[in-house]
């Protein structure tokens, strides 16, 4: 039997016994081990208790020491013997050590012995030993009648006081002497036997306090992504809305100048929706702008694409395949703000989030992956200020080798690939695509014609898997992602190398 059944059996005994238990202080030592027990009894409403809060006083080791052997005063007067000799006080202080001191002081003090030369002498023939018995009446009851002599004796760190709480216990309406087992859960037994229905179980004690959870880790690619927002803030850039994965045809290809007929818009490489299927919702004026320079150019000096544009074809709503369907919409939100103020103001955008592809899953490719974005919009920009941005950019993630190279995107042109000199592998990698909106897809939008637009976007997955030495996207994102990783792998710095960028990648990258 355990220490808190043998409490609760204890406690019960002595109530059937005497009933009531006014003072817990006469039944056991243990108080603390006694309301684990008390508790438990409670919590099955076979007793109720009530604290007794008070003040006592305790032996300190010293004390005790004196209640037992004598006081200090006491035992110099022992070892004084009688007659007109004495005893040398150096004697004395060989047999007490540092308490001879003390003991000679109080001495004197009650006139129990006199001083004559080198030696010492006594005064009376006998003494009552009261620091004694005082400390054996606290060490009993745990006071004194006199608080004077308490705060006597503390001072001479003889005793110390203390808070006490003992308990008053009583009968409560489901007493005996028995103690059932409470259940703590409904197991299949019972509910296929029905022993549920007869059983008691133990009620939930809500004020406990619970568990302290484990704290949480972040993903790889949101210590990634962190790590760029940063970046983006530092340089007075404003993240753009992107929590809404679902987007038109319209934004998503045709505010873009991307054809109606481009291979991208097909379902093997987007995922179409099924309900809702299409939407009307946008802007009729800005969808008229859009179809002309489509068909024919407009006013942009374009002769466009030659093609009788489809208003059903932009209502086709999809998952979005790329962030890119974000940003023209706030460039179109700028353009109105220019005109509601009457001037313009530079803007600098950027988002991180998902996009979908409808492609063919491997160790390097999702269907759902996130895109990193940045746009920025003022007056006559120009080539040289996108390699200019790109070098700062980039620096701040710790590639310090940069290079472009001319590539073909359909809504920027001029338009380049961005490569990164990588010590590990000693080469060149792409890592990540750039240009400058085109004409044809800012002129629709309403801003004004010396605005230009400068772009650039890279992929999420790669640098985190560089960044953690990660083969296989799957073991990234995905079903297959191993939890316990997410606990272990360290905080992102995109300024110091770290993983893959330290021993190179291996062949099957």
């Amino acid at each position: 039997m355990s220490t808190a059944e043998t409490l609760q059996h204890l406690v019960l005994q002595t109530l059937d016994k005497n009933t009531v238990i006014n003072d817990s202080k006469d039944l056991v030592e243990d108080q603390l081990a006694l309301l684990g027990a008390l508790n438990s009894l409670k919590s099955k409403n076979m007793v109720d208790f009530e604290y007794l809060d008070r003040e006592v006083w305790y032996l300190t080791e010293e004390g005790k020491q004196v209640a037992e052997q004598g006081s200090h005063e006491a035992r110099y007067f022992d070892l004084v013997p009688a007659g007109d000799e004495g005893i040398s006080m150096a004697e004395v202080k060989a047999v007490l050590g540092d308490v001879a001191s003390v003991g000679q002081g109080k001495a004197f003090k009650n006139k129990w012995i006199k001083k004559n030369g080198d030696n010492v002498l006594r005064l009376v023939d006998s003494i009552v030993d009261q620091t004694k018995l005082d400390l054996q009446e606290v060490q009993k009851n745990g006071t004194l009648s006199n608080a004077k002599l308490l705060t006597d004796y503390k001072k001479r760190k003889l005793v110390d006081k203390q808070k006490l709480t003992t308990y008053k216990v009583t009968k409560g309406p489901e007493f005996a002497l028995e103690i059932k087992k409470e259940a703590t859960d409904i197991t299949y037994e019972m509910l296929q036997s029905g022993e549920w229905k007869n059983a008691t179980f133990k009620k939930y004690n809500f004020d406990a306090a619970g568990i302290a959870p484990n704290g949480g880790h972040l993903h790889p690619l949101m210590k990634v992504r962190q790590e760029f927002r940063e970046i983006f803030f530092e340089m007075g850039f404003q993240e753009m809305p992107t929590n809404c994965f679902m987007e038109s045809s319209f934004w998503n290809f045709d505010a873009l100048f991307q054809p109606q007929q481009h291979p991208a818009r097909d379902a093997h490489d987007t995922f179409f929706l099924k309900d809702p299927e299409t939407t009307d919702r946008f802007p009729r004026d800005l969808m008229e702008k859009i179809r002309v320079t489509h068909e024919t150019g407009g006013d942009t000096g374009s002769i466009g694409y030659n093609y009788k544009w489809k208003e059903d074809d932009a209502g086709k709503m999809l998952l979005r395949t790329h962030t890119t369907a974000v940003s023209s919409y706030m460039l179109y939100q700028l353009a109105e703000k220019t005109k509601e103020q009457g001037f313009f103001k530079p803007a600098k955008y950027f988002s991180i989030d998902r996009v979908f592809r409808n492609e063919s899953v491997d160790a390097t490719h999702l269907a759902e992956f996130h895109q990193i974005e940045g746009v920025i919009a003022d007056k006559n920009l120009t080539l040289g200020d996108l390699i200019g941005f790109m070098d700062v950019f980039f620096k701040k993630m710790g590639m310090d080798k940069i290079r472009f190279k001319p590539t073909y995107n359909p809504y920027t042109e001029p338009s380049m690939e961005i490569f990164s000199y990588h010590d590990g592998l000693k080469k060149w990698v792409e890592i990540g695509n750039s240009g400058m909106f085109r004409p044809e897809m800012l002129q629709p939008l309403g801003l004004p014609p010396d605005v230009r637009v400068i772009a650039w976007g890279l992929g999420l997955e790669r640098p985190t898997m560089v960044k953690y030495s990660i083969s296989n996207i799957r073991d990234l994102l995905g079903h297959k992602v191993n939890i316990g990783m997410i606990k272990e792998y360290p905080v992102c710095r995109l300024d110091k190398k770290m993983g893959k960028e330290l021993v190179g990648l291996s062949q099957d990258d």
